[in-house]
Formats: C-alpha cells, sequence, structure tokens
C-alpha cells in the first residue's frame, strides 16, 4: 500500500517532521511518499496562506495519484484544500484534523485541540463544528508561529505545555489534540508529561487511509465530490485545468 503526505505549505523540514510521524504508525507493507508543495507559502497561517496553498497541494495530489498512491493525507492541521483535493482525486484524501476527531471521540468525551497562533483558533473551531464535534472539543491556541516550531529558542514546548495544563483544568479535557502536523514530534513526549491521551493527526489519519484502502472505500462520487467540470482555466492556472492537472478526462 502507498500512502501520499502532501506538505502544502514549501517548507520542506515540516515535511520531514510529519513524514517521521506517519512512519513510525504506519503497517508493515505501508509505503509513506512525502511530497512538499512546490508553489505557495512556507506556513499556513489563515485564510489568505490557505487559499494560496491549495493549487501547489493539488498539483502533488494530482502527481502522486498518477504515480500509483492508494490513499493521501493532507498534513496540515486547517485540512488545506480537502474539499477540492477530494473531488479532483479517485484515491481517499484524508485532513489531518478530522482524522484526529473522529479517533478521539473514540476515547474521550471531552478534548482540546491544541494549536499554533491565535488566527488558526477561529478556523480550527469551524472544522471542529463542521465534523460534528462542538459539544466535546474546545480549540486553544498558544501563540507560536508554526515555523518556531523547530527552533529551540522559541520556547514553544513551553508554551504548549501552558496551554495543555489549562486545558486539563479549566476545559475539563480528557485528551490533547496537537494541532499542527509540526507538533508531531513532541506527541510522545507530552504523552508522558501529562499522563493523558495526546493525538497528533498525521497518525491518526495513516491509520485512516490504511483502513479506508484495506476496506476498498473511496470518495463518493455521486454528488459533492463529482470529478471537475472540464473546462478551460486562463492566465496563471491555465495547467491547473481537471484533465491537463490528470491527464485524463472530465
Amino acid at each position: 500500500m502507498k500512502i501520499l503526505l502532501i506538505n502544502p505549505n514549501t517548507t520542506e523540514s515540516m515535511t520531514r517532521t510529519a513524514a517521521s510521524a506517519a512512519k513510525a504508525v504506519a503497517s508493515p507493507g505501508t509505503e509513506i511518499i512525502a511530497r512538499t508543495s512546490r508553489m505557495g507559502p512556507v506556513s499556513i497561517e489563515g485564510y489568505y496562506d490557505e487559499a494560496l496553498a491549495v493549487p501547489g497541494l493539488l498539483m502533488e495530489l494530482a502527481e502522486g495519484e498518477k504515480a500509483g498512491a492508494d490513499a493521501a493525507i493532507i498534513a496540515c492541521f486547517d485540512d488545506t484544500g480537502l474539499d477540492a483535493a477530494r473531488a479532483l482525486a479517485s484515491i481517499p484524501v484524508i485532513g489531518i484534523c478530522e482524522a484526529a476527531v473522529a479517533i478521539t471521540g473514540f476515547i474521550a468525551q471531552r478534548f482540546t485541540i491544541v494549536t499554533t497562533m491565535e488566527r488558526s483558533r477561529l478556523p480550527l473551531e469551524h472544522l471542529v463544528r463542521r465534523y460534528g464535534a462542538q459539544e466535546r472539543c474546545k480549540v486553544r491556541a498558544a501563540d507560536i508561529p508554526v515555523l518556531s516550531l523547530e527552533d529551540p529558542a522559541s520556547n514553544a514546548h513551553a508554551r504548549l505545555q501552558v496551554e495543555i495544563s489549562l486545558a486539563l483544568e479549566q476545559d475539563r479535557a480528557e485528551a490533547i489534540i496537537l494541532g499542527c502536523a509540526g507538533m508531531a514530534d513532541l506527541t510522545r513526549q507530552l504523552r508522558v508529561e501529562f499522563g493523558v491521551p495526546v493525538i497528533d493527526g498525521v497518525a491518526a489519519a495513516v491509520r485512516q487511509a490504511e483502513a479506508l484502502v484495506s476496506l476498498g472505500l473511496s470518495t463518493a462520487k455521486g454528488n459533492a465530490y463529482a470529478r471537475p467540470v472540464e473546462k478551460d482555466y486562463r492566465g496563471e492556472l491555465a495547467g491547473f485545468a481537471p484533465a491537463s492537472l490528470l491527464g485524463r478526462s472530465g
């Protein structure tokens, strides 16, 4: 089984962090193929970045599917471009926020997502509502710029510790979801420190992608995720016409 892991920002080091987390939980025989977007922002922090990350994400998805991937994971906790990706691809596409929320619902009645910047909190609250977990899930921001997660001088770990402590005390959280793919390498340490389940969305998505492929399931194409209508695209996006991107008719 081949699982395509796409980092929709353009920072290679963050791809390596997510890929390491994915490989750590993948089943024997599952190959993780990690790709970094070649166009767009170096990090995704807010709606503007998210919008401009989608074309690069779709390009990597199309190329990965043509190369034989059985499923794809979008390694950004905003579930960047998830609906567009599901419409484009024939293979299952998993967002790490949706994966984390779904799997945590099996083990906790109350849980909290701890994300990076305050500007990311409201978009994640919207996703939580979309995924039907608004009665069970809170969202907190640790005021950590995404790229600072890789800087030891940023004190990112300590800031996460503060917000997790508040989540356990004030939200009465029974489990914590780390709200950024760049936090994946902190999962085990934080579990030990706090003694509660700490969930990384990348790992959750790998297991769910494996399950879908094993069950022979993929995205329904009957309505909302029907294949894009074939038409001309103009200007800088001319190459993103569906037939051009996937090498097939719409």
